[in-house]
């Protein structure tokens, strides 16, 4: 991915993902009508050309991603196709992002789904496009900025922020899936769970699709606090979407040394903050 930057170092955004491919030696790609899998890759083993399948009739962000996906698996060398010349990644493989060291063919998907998002969403270019305070609008933005879809840009966009921010995706008031990275501390709520009684999601009144305000929330309603120790300040926005969904960004504002002896509360901070950018 670094190459493909270096030797190209003006790609326009959204990323011309397709044109890329035929710069890769990627003869065409084609209609994808196995059933269960959302793309594919025919190749010979010296990799000397390929064809991208893609399932039929997908929005266009993802089967921008599934290009990338299979794009990748035709760069990487150590990536050996499922069947003779052949790969077939299910809807499943293109949302797995973490795998055992056991798995092989799991960790293939991750590296492939890996590529593709920095394709797609190239780090450089992501760190300009962020502004300074986390929100769920300026997700949906970059989303139609990058042609990718609302989901793929929230994994990003936590991974780039320079504040601490995670996401989680709901449907039906449960716990889907969680996008933090790393400097962001362990959420308590798992896959399956409901979503904690605390959270602002459960005030929330659907008004289409727009996002809620960002509010405070008490910090242990999503993460561990150590008994004694001060909460750090927690900030949660809600986007209620279609069939169930939504879309939860926490914000966990770490305290500066000058200010730990703040006595004001963290929904005075917040708003003293948004007050001071509009000065």
């Amino acid at each position: 991915m670094t190459t493909i930057l270096r030797l190209e170092p003006e790609l326009p955004l959204p990323i011309p993902v397709e044109d890329l491919c035929s710069q890769l030696d990627i003869e065409s790609i084609q209609r994808l009508d196995t059933d269960g899998f959302e793309g594919g890759l025919i190749t010979d083993l010296e990799r000397s050309a390929g064809i991208v399948l893609v399932r039929d009739g997908v929005p266009l962000s993802r089967r921008r991603f599934t290009i990338g996906h299979e794009l990748g698996h035709f760069l990487v060398p150590t990536h050996m196709p499922n069947e003779e010349g052949r790969f077939l990644c299910s809807r499943r493989d293109m949302r797995l992002f973490s795998a055992r060291e056991s798995n092989r063919r799991a960790r293939m998907e991750v590296e492939a789904n890996r590529f593709s998002a920095l394709l797609l969403m190239p780090p450089p270019y992501l760190r300009r496009s962020i502004g300074k305070d986390p929100n769920i609008e300026e997700v949906f933005e970059l989303s139609s900025q990058y042609l990718v879809s609302k989901e793929a840009m929230a994994r990003s966009y936590a991974e780039y922020h320079p504040e601490h921010v995670a996401f989680v995706v709901v449907q039906h008031g449960r716990v889907l899936r969680v996008y933090k990275p790393r400097k962001f501390p362990f959420i308590t709520a798992r896959r399956e769970m409901p979503v904690p009684s605390g959270s602002i999601f459960h005030k929330v009144v659907s008004t289409g699709s727009a996002p809620s305000q960002v509010d405070s929330c008490y910090a242990d309603t999503w993460i561990d606090v150590e008994r004694g120790a001060p909460a750090p300040a927690l900030y949660e926005q809600v986007c209620l979407q279609a069939k169930g969904f939504a879309l939860i960004m926490l914000w966990l504002e770490q305290a500066e040394e000058d200010e730990r002896d703040d006595e004001r509360t963290a929904k005075q901070r917040w708003k003293d903050r948004i007050s001071a950018r509009f000065v």
